[in-house]
């Protein structure tokens, strides 16, 4: 039987996402981000960057970690009617949130590192923001959490795969999220993900976005 979430090293981010949600409500403070929203649409921007190419191709998209469904919304602000959406969020509060607002949209309540045989595969999975914290984590653990999660991931793409990490670029780092060195993450994609990557520090937030294809772009 799966351990129960709160058992789980990550389980403490997903209860820290709930925390914002019962502070901030439905908001971009809500899931968890601390700036502004317009901080926030730059994420949403830079990851859905992970598509082009597709020239209006339609594509199906996961919103892995999906919380209240904002990238959803920053498509449909967008008329991107080429991109099939769906969520999965292992926090069951989102869900419902998600779910409330969105009921003809999919949505996954699998924890892919127990067992992912219930979720398909679509064509690009963006894993927004589900990194940037550790919490009370050694930085071994979360970046062994990481990586398991990472590769499990990138097997239910049919072509790529977004994510974010908190740069080590920064004029201070807190002890509570996760800077990644490059040589760390590059090495680690290069070795066990895909040679095919692409690493974005160029849109002015203390972060960066890594691409990952399966084939060359």
């Amino acid at each position: 039987m799966p351990a129960p979430l709160d058992k789980k090293p990550y389980g403490q981010i997903v209860r820290l996402a709930e925390r914002f949600l019962d502070k901030h409500g439905d908001s971009y403070l809500g899931v968890g981000w601390t700036k502004r929203q317009e901080d926030a649409d730059a994420r949403y921007r830079v990851m859905l960057d992970v598509l082009a190419g597709e020239r209006g191709q339609p594509v199906t998209l996961l919103d892995f970690g999906c919380g209240a469904s904002h990238l959803y919304e920053y498509l449909q602000a967008r008329q991107r009617a080429d991109v099939e959406y769906s969520g999965l969020d292992i926090s069951s509060r989102f869900l419902a949130l998600s779910r409330g607002k969105f009921p003809h949209l999919t949505y996954y309540d699998v924890d892919v590192l127990e067992d992912d045989r219930g979720l398909p595969t679509f064509d690009y999975v963006i894993m927004n923001g589900i990194f940037n914290a550790k919490c009370d984590m050694p930085f071994e653990v979360m970046l062994d959490y990481f990586q398991r999660l990472v590769r499990r991931v990138f097997g239910k793409t049919r072509k790529g795969l977004a994510f974010n990490v908190m740069s080590k670029l920064v004029d201070w780092e807190r002890d509570d999220l996760f800077h990644v060195p490059f040589d760390v993450l590059s090495s680690f994609l290069a070795r066990d993900v895909s040679r095919h990557f692409l690493i974005r520090h160029d849109y002015g937030l203390y972060e960066y976005t890594a691409y990952v294809y399966r084939d060359p772009r």
